[in-house]
């Protein structure tokens, strides 16, 4: 769903998830409503404007018929497509794009993605700055603007029951979703949402979602057990594989695909490419986990590189891999996806393995048919797949794994801490809850979520009811972002003005609300979580009975419904009261496991308020933020800790660190060389020298890729990899002054726009 409107100045669009743009135009007006555009669009309208100015965005124009001659900036075109158009690329270094008389659709790739139609000449460019892109036309002209969501709602839903063969059939139809079979489906905009699953007495597939499922010919056979059927629906839903179950496979083996000695081997999965002959045998049981990872990972890699060959190609720093590797990506282009999967399979996995984008989530799910309903919702987030395992924490070793993590990453500025702080803490008179919490056997992923029994560190807990949630809150209109903050202590009144400001002053860029609510009582804080909030920050004591209030003790439990999207449990033991609200109805939050000291609570609350709503996920938002204390494994995040509340300025969120390189000779081996291996030469000289990384992702972009904007680096980079530079004070300075951004530096967490002065001036 799409709703508009506009004022004096701008056109702002908003979708169902809050994902909100912001066009700029002093001339523009709305004549209605717009007729269809030839790309895939929830709304158009018709506008007249000389003008338009978008946030910060990849931008291709296609010309309608035209030869395109006479467009600067043609050595960005590529080949005619099979539509007869012709794609021209806006130059990531800033190079405006003149467009001469023609027919054309412009595609924007904001948060909400845009397409213009017009006709006549234009020219699209960056600001100096790289915050905007602006099309501009020589007269008011007729556009046609058009606008789709990224957050699509699943197409249908299957009934299933409790049948590992039956279940297998479910999990092929999940691939109807993907809109093409090509190596572009490794775009998370051509990956729709998987259709649901629920529980049913027969299996019963919709006649439209059986009509969408693709046919590829690629077959993956497994055992019929709950164990290898949820393991490898990753890799089938991205293959888009019919999926087949044969009790002659062994369910297990050794881990290397054979069995304890005196047996016989095990027979493990099998993929095959029926028109090819070809047929793989994929390990048994615990081993089939890794034979997933890395036949998923490279598949979806070489499709990233793949897929440049097409009309939505870009220079990718990763692209050299295919000429290495001796592969032709035009040929590949063009085969069919079991021709294609065929050429992957002949490349060892060690060949690329240094080349890959570490994995962005994994899920550990509890192989039963009570999780099946989960499925679809991670698939659509891309994760793996793995079986939950645990150990119990040694002694000492939860402090000592808090504390590693506090020494690798950024510390906070002043005196040393001690783990024995004078600072009192979040904890009132009350008795606090506390967690008893386990190791989990993490295996590859960069994210990891838990939907199993017990609560392991390190990990997001979430519960089945979190991802349903999401789609409830998709269906409500909303006029933007509403954050409520709730101090019911006075004494952390530091905490509450320190994070209103921050969520104030966002509230100057988005759609958002703020609003500070003190010492509720247990029936006004009840009306809190049931009123429609998009988040709450709750500062206060957190007991076993509940939040403490001044007339008492509010639990959740007592709630009827919670229609707060997510929150912030910054009190001592809060672990409960926020699995209770995802319970009753949120999506996901972040809590503490036991008692917490003030000020850490305040260093917490603070870092995680700017992360959020500049993008972050719940999860990355608290994983950086908890870092910042040495007990950071006293909190954690409930429900789909991929969730994010807000967007990001340039759509991916991103982090950057910085490293002085004052008083070395020379670039050395360990990495201090831009993604595509040459060192900026400009840098090397005098001794104001920095290594600087830029880290963009979201669990939700899997498959994208951004522009660093370094100012000394052409390429673009696949989500997940780093870009890497080196650069000079001033260079520094202006890249932080040009992107929103945390910035790891010196040991300690900042924004990028309280840091790039300290550069410019050369502190």
């Amino acid at each position: 769903m799409i709703e508009w409107e506009l004022d004096d100045r701008a056109l702002r669009v908003t979708d169902a998830d809050n994902a909100e743009l912001s066009v700029q135009a002093e001339d523009l007006a709305v004549d209605g409503d717009g007729p269809g555009l030839p790309r895939p669009v929830d709304d158009t309208i018709v506008a007249r404007t000389s003008r338009l100015s978008f946030p910060h965005a990849v931008v291709y124009a296609f010309s309608l018929g035209s030869d395109g001659v006479g467009v600067d900036n043609a050595s960005r075109s590529s080949p005619e497509s099979a539509a007869g158009e012709r794609r021209y690329e806006l130059d990531p270094g800033g190079d405006p794009l003149r467009l001469p008389p023609g027919e054309y659709v412009v595609d924007v790739d904001t948060e909400i993605k845009t397409y213009l139609r017009f006709s006549g000449r234009a020219t699209i460019e960056k600001t100096p700055d790289f915050e905007s892109v602006v099309v501009s036309f020589p007269r008011r002209t007729r556009v046609v603007l058009g606008f789709r969501s990224r957050h699509e709602r699943p197409a249908g839903t299957i009934t299933v029951p409790d049948d590992p063969t039956q279940v297998a059939d479910a999990v092929s139809h999940l691939a109807a979703s993907h809109k093409t079979t090509g190596p572009e489906r490794s775009y998370p905009t051509l990956r729709g949402h998987p259709p649901l699953l629920e529980a049913g007495d027969e299996l019963a597939v919709p006649d439209c979602i059986a009509a969408d499922t693709p046919e590829t010919g690629i077959e993956l056979v497994v055992p019929p057990i709950y164990e290898a059927l949820y393991v490898t629906a990753p890799l089938a839903y991205y293959l888009q594989a019919t999926v087949r179950t044969d009790p002659a496979l062994g369910g297990t083996g050794d881990g290397v695909g054979g069995t304890r000695r005196g047996q016989r081997r095990a027979e493990g999965p099998r993929l095959r490419l029926l028109d090819h002959g070809i047929e793989r045998e994929l390990s048994p049981m615990p081993a089939l986990e890794r034979d997933v990872e890395r036949l998923l990972r490279k598949t979806f890699f070489l499709d990233c590189l793949v897929r440049n060959a097409g009309p939505y190609g870009t220079t990718l720093a990763e692209s050299s891999v295919l000429e290495a590797l001796e592969l032709d990506a035009d040929a590949l282009y063009e085969a069919d996806p079991q021709r294609r999967l065929a050429a992957y399979l002949e490349v060892p996995f060690t060949a690329i393995e240094h080349r890959l984008p570490e994995w962005h989530l994994s899920t550990y799910v509890a192989p039963e048919f009570g999780r099946l309903e989960t499925l679809p919702f991670l698939l659509d987030r891309m994760s793996l797949i793995y079986r939950p395992r645990t150990s119990t924490l040694e002694g000492q070793e939860l402090i000592e794994r808090s504390l590693e993590d506090f020494y690798r990453g950024p510390k906070p500025q002043g005196p040393a801490q001690s783990t024995e702080s004078t600072t009192a803490d979040r904890a009132s008179t009350g008795e606090v809850a506390s967690v008893d919490v386990v190791k989990p056997e993490l295996r590859h992923g960069r994210v990891h979520g838990w939907l199993a029994e017990g609560v392991p560190i390190d990990v997001f807990k979430s519960a089945p009811g979190a991802y349903q949630n999401r789609l409830d809150y998709l269906e409500r209109a909303s006029d933007g972002t509403s954050i409520r903050i709730v101090l019911n202590d006075p004494e952390m009144a530091g905490e509450g003005d320190a994070v209103a400001e921050i969520y104030r002053r966002r509230s100057d860029e988005l759609s958002i609300d703020v609003a500070v609510e003190e010492s509720l009582t247990t029936a006004e804080l009840a009306r809190t979580f049931e009123t429609n909030h998009d988040f709450v920050h709750y500062i206060g004591h957190c007991e076993t009975d509940g939040f403490r209030c001044p007339d008492g003790n509010l639990a959740v439990s007592s709630l009827e419904r919670c229609n707060t999207e997510t929150f912030f449990l910054n009190a001592c033991g809060s672990y409960y009261e926020g699995r209770a609200l995802i319970e009753k109805g949120s999506v996901a939050g972040a809590v503490t496991f036991s008692r917490v000291l003030n000020d850490h609570a305040v260093r917490v609350g603070s870092t995680f308020a700017k992360l959020l709503v500049h993008g972050f996920s719940i999860e990355r938002a608290m994983r950086l933020a908890r870092r910042r204390i040495m007990m950071g494994k006293d909190y954690a995040v409930v429900g789909d800790g991929t969730h994010s509340l807000t967007q990001a300025d340039h759509r991916l969120p991103t982090t950057v660190t910085i490293e002085s390189l004052d008083g070395e000779d020379e670039v050395g081996d360990g990495g201090r060389r831009s993604g595509n291996g040459a060192a900026n030469p400009n840098a090397l000289e005098g001794s104001d020298r920095y290594f600087v990384t830029l880290d963009c992702y979201a669990t939700g972009e899997t498959g994208g890729y951004y522009h660093p904007h370094t100012g000394v680096d052409e390429y673009a980079y696949l989500c997940g990899n780093e870009a890497a530079v080196i650069l000079s004070g001033t260079e520094l300075a202006m890249l932080l002054k040009e992107t929103e951004a945390s910035v790891i530096y010196d040991g300690d967490l900042y924004w990028s726009g309280e840091l790039w002065p300290r550069f410019e001036s050369g502190q």
